[in-house]
């Protein structure tokens, strides 16, 4: 078998005298999606900081693609094919839908200050490819008419897209998706679904999401792990969870199936 796109080790978080996450370890593989459940609180945000660079973990590992990315910086995880989307929108509202994805493509250019500056043969190209990219990013969304729009002047379900495209264009194999359906509609959740398997299925890549609407997780979801005060308590299928005890006593409920 092949080794895990990412491993989680014993992973552990204190900010003074509080854990955030205790001893949390679990496995993903390439192309899954993988699922990171629990009530506010549980230390779902703070993993995704661990992971990211954002946070360097108290004690634990995290391995991706073999490589130890524990104490990197979040730029240097960036460009191993690590991206993220957060919980509250992080777009730049004085930029075009264009120009927010461009943004996303940045890191993966290696034109320093200086070329930019001077308009070097390479920092052309790379500009050049970067917007073709962002072209076909918007195309492959059926977003091209929205390229030279404010993102305030989309709906919020558009607004959270053009966060995942810019994401896209980080030419990641990991994306961390921080809750992409808060504050959706039905329909809305349902077209974000559709295409996070999409893109799965077109360019190989893994997701690992943080997201409270349930049934949605319950279907889309390859495996869900479930945390609760910074510790996981279960791990496995759709199925196993919403009937593992402990889960339905710290965050389903007993009522879980009908929502379900």
């Amino acid at each position: 078998m092949s080794a895990p796109l990412l491993e989680i080790t014993a992973l552990q978080m204190r900010f003074q005298g509080i854990t955030a996450l205790k001893d949390v370890s679990f496995t993903m593989n390439t192309g899954a999606i993988t699922a990171l459940i629990g009530p506010n609180g549980a230390g779902k945000t703070t993993l995704f900081n661990c992971v990211t660079g954002m946070y360097t973990p108290t004690s634990g590992k995290v391995t991706f693609d073999g490589h130890d990315i524990t104490a990197l910086p979040a730029y240097r995880v960036s460009r191993y094919g690590i991206a993220r989307t957060f919980q509250n929108l992080a777009l730049f509202g004085g930029l075009s839908v264009l120009e927010n994805l461009l943004v996303g493509a940045y890191q993966q250019g290696s034109s320093g200050l200086l070329q930019g500056a001077l308009r070097t043969p390479k920092t052309r190209r790379e500009q050049t490819a970067s917007l073709a990219a962002a072209h076909e990013v918007l195309a492959f969304l059926g977003m091209e008419d929205t390229a030279n729009v404010l993102p305030s002047e989309l709906p919020y379900g558009r607004q959270k897209q053009v966060e995942f495209a810019r994401a896209l264009m980080q030419k990641a194999r990991l994306v961390l998706l921080d809750e992409p359906m808060a504050g959706m509609s039905t329909s809305e959740k349902a077209a974000m679904s559709v295409l996070i398997r999409r893109v799965r299925e077109r360019f190989g890549i893994s997701f690992l999401l943080v997201e409270h609407d349930m049934p949605t997780i319950m279907e889309i979801s390859d495996k869900i792990v479930v945390l609760d005060f910074g510790e996981k308590i279960a791990e496995g299928t759709a199925e196993q969870v919403q009937n593992d005890p402990a889960v339905i006593a710290a965050y389903l409920g007993t009522d879980h199936t009908a929502a379900v």
